[in-house]
């Protein structure tokens, strides 16, 4: 719970600052507070030598698609509503239902389809023709979900073959160095003072310490039980978009983030997770 409150809140941190700051700097600042937390799990664990980790392919392409994910979230939020734009993402967990017959051989049953066609419903009920959504953070967002589907089962792929600690640097390095590439493509950007460089960073540990309270509560409670928890943070996004930034969703846009919500935690429930989790 600590680390889906973390991660709301580094959201809503995340959308106030991309109104001051090209998100590809947003995004500079959380990767290296998440290098710096990386470099010391390193050092204590002495697994510096990243590089030798079996699986290299598979790593780099993980961490590849979390970089796309950071990009095109950040750069989503600078036109997309949070709530909107976290329901939309939220759909990553029916799409990695989708996608596991494919990629990872598993069966998925006729309800459990039906649980991800009533999601999918719900996003368009978000993103309807005619709402005024913009559809370029829309798309971004979409492709953010897609990204972030194939990101959680390279995971699943590659838990308990490869040291959490080596993910996890994996991770902080490909990221920094895809979100500098991307802020040198960007042209100038405009370079925060040292107190928005403190104030990123703080921001940029928050987002990492998250990460690190999600890992600990996975060695400790079984992922069936945690998965269900999840979507506290889409509820997290639309109390914070309601109160803080005075964005409520509609009726409409509510009633599809209810049916994603509702699919998730169908398909995450701890009965269904030896088929499709």
């Amino acid at each position: 719970m600590c680390a889906l409150v973390a991660f709301a809140c580094y959201d809503a941190f995340a959308k106030e600052m991309v109104a001051l700051y090209p998100p590809p700097m947003v995004n500079l600042a959380r990767y290296i507070a998440v290098g710096i937390i990386a470099l010391v799990w390193l050092l204590r664990a002495g697994e510096l030598r990243i590089w030798r980790a079996q699986h290299k392919g598979l790593l780099l392409l993980r961490s590849l698609s979390l970089a796309v994910v950071a990009t095109c979230f950040m750069a989503a939020l600078v036109t997309m509503p949070l709530a909107e734009a976290t329901a939309i993402y939220f759909t990553a967990p029916l799409l990695m239902v989708a996608l596991s017959p494919w990629m990872l051989g598993e069966r998925v049953g006729r309800v459990q389809w039906a649980a991800v066609i009533v999601g999918f419903a719900g996003m368009l009920l978000i993103v309807r023709p005619g709402h005024d959504l913009p559809f370029i953070g829309t798309l971004l967002m979409a492709i953010s979900a897609i990204c972030y589907a194939l990101f959680q089962m390279l995971t699943r792929r590659l838990a308990g073959v490869v040291h959490s600690s080596i993910l996890y640097a994996w991770m902080a390095l490909v990221c920094l160095i895809v979100t500098l590439v991307v802020l040198v493509v960007g042209g100038a950007p405009v370079w925060p003072s040292w107190q928005g460089w403190a104030i990123l960073l703080a921001g940029g540990f928050c987002s990492g310490a998250a990460q690190l309270l999600l890992l600990a509560a996975f060695r400790r409670v079984a992922a069936s039980t945690l998965a269900p928890l999840n979507y506290v943070q889409l509820l997290l996004a639309v109390l914070i978009s309601t109160f803080w930034f005075q964005r409520p969703p509609d009726g409409l846009a509510l009633g599809g983030i209810a049916l994603i919500t509702a699919a998730g935690i169908y398909l995450a429930w701890p009965r269904r997770v030896a088929r499709v989790a």
